[in-house]
């Protein structure tokens, strides 16, 4: 005789959850969203939200973690598999404008925009490391790249990096604010014209 199972099984697939959740803190950002908005979204109730993840913030970290390996990691593949730094940032800005403006999923970068106007500082203080980390990935392969002589003396890592991930700013709020996937592309091509 099987053995009985204890309470109820979970209502809901975890991972779907999990991805609404992700694309409603991708649209409207931590601080907009509400446990309310997110019990909604979900489908479940506020007690099975908490037994699930832990709450608004521990779900909001699970879900940046999750965005960057399901719908970011164009700026990690960049770095990693193009031979040199200019080739990476060549890339990284060449594919933004096509990544902000996906079909279906919500507009911009949970990155860059999930904690615009969030009054919790550690909500901040999170989303602003991972961001410098980015930069500081790129900042290494062109550091790399000055050692190697591939590009000119005097160039700036920490200044190409900023300008970079400043440029990638922009173009996901311009994408936030309905500028189409051809004007961005001719924003990341005066971009790209612009690198040494």
């Amino acid at each position: 005789m099987a053995a009985a199972t204890r309470g109820r099984p979970r209502a809901f697939d975890r991972d779907e959850a999990l991805d609404r959740a992700i694309r409603l803190f991708w649209t409207k950002g931590y601080e907009a969203t509400s446990v309310r908005d997110l019990s909604e979204e979900l489908g479940i109730g506020q007690p099975s939200l908490y037994n699930a993840f832990g709450g608004k913030r521990a779900l909001f970290d699970e879900a940046v973690g999750v965005y960057d390996s399901r719908y970011g990691g164009f700026i990690d593949a960049a770095i990693e598999e193009e031979s040199t730094a200019v080739q990476a940032m060549r890339r990284i800005l060449a594919e933004a404008p096509a990544r902000y403006t996906r079909r279906g999923l919500p507009r911009g970068c949970l990155v860059i925009s999930g904690d615009a106007g969030a009054e919790d500082a550690d909500v901040h203080e999170v989303m602003s490391r991972l961001r410098e980390e980015k930069r500081s990935q790129l900042a290494s392969k062109i550091d790399a790249d000055l050692a190697a002589d591939h590009l000119p003396e005097g160039a700036d890592p920490s200044a190409l990096s900023a300008y970079v991930m400043a440029v990638l700013a922009g173009l996901a709020q311009r994408a936030r604010d309905g500028s189409s996937r051809q004007e961005l592309e001719a924003v990341a091509s005066i971009a790209i014209a612009a690198l040494p």
